[in-house]
């Protein structure tokens, strides 16, 4: 990731073609110590391809990749549709969330 990385950091830069040495010079000048077959394997995949070809297939792809952060969304819309009875129903399950009763003990009994 980091080799790509670099690469699209020079691309963004200007450089429409970054070499080995060009990706190796970037990474060595922040510490990253390099794996030339890694280098090579990715110069490889992207020899003659469009890079923001790539990227537009890329987003396509991600797309249709399923995320989390729409099930806490959905759920925090619920509940401001549901009005007062939600809203008390919820203060009493966050009471008895921080009640410590349960546990016989306290934070800094």
């Amino acid at each position: 990731m980091k080799y790509l990385a670099a690469y699209l950091l020079l691309v963004q830069g200007g450089n429409t073609a970054p070499s080995a040495q060009d990706i190796s010079g970037l990474l060595e000048s922040v510490g990253i110590e390099v794996e030339q077959d890694r280098l090579s394997t990715l110069l490889k995949d992207l020899e003659g391809k469009d890079i923001n070809e790539l990227i537009a297939e890329g987003n396509t792809k991600l797309a249709s990749v399923p995320s989390g952060g729409a099930a806490a969304a959905t759920g925090g819309a619920a509940a401001a549709a549901g009005g007062e009875a939600a809203a008390a129903e919820e203060k009493e399950e966050e009471a008895k969330e921080e009640s410590d009763d349960d546990m016989g003990f306290g934070l800094f009994d």
